[in-house]
């Protein structure tokens, strides 16, 4: 659900632990990440949110809430990003 960046890459752009939340893992284990705040773009959109700061060497991972809060949905048989309109 929550993005995912390296550690040191959240460090290097000034971003700041504010918490650690346990998350479940893919493999059904639990695991505890510290959390900052960020502003994300995507595709020319910009939102804010949660991002977790992974293992340095972590691949990053942009979760559905921040596609979400851009405007943004997955079309799982094309498996591209589409643009939605926005709801309150």
């Amino acid at each position: 659900m929550d993005s995912l960046v390296p550690a040191a890459e959240l460090r290097n752009i000034g971003v700041k632990p504010v918490g650690t939340e346990a998350y479940q893992l893919a493999d059904g284990s639990v695991r505890q990440f510290r959390f900052g705040l960020a502003e994300i773009s995507v595709m020319g959109r910009t939102t804010a949110g949660r991002v977790l700061f992974g293992d340095d060497d972590a691949s990053p991972i942009l979760g559905v809430t921040a596609l979400e809060s851009a405007g943004f949905g997955v079309d799982p048989v094309n498996q591209i990003l589409v643009r939605v309109q926005p709801r309150l």
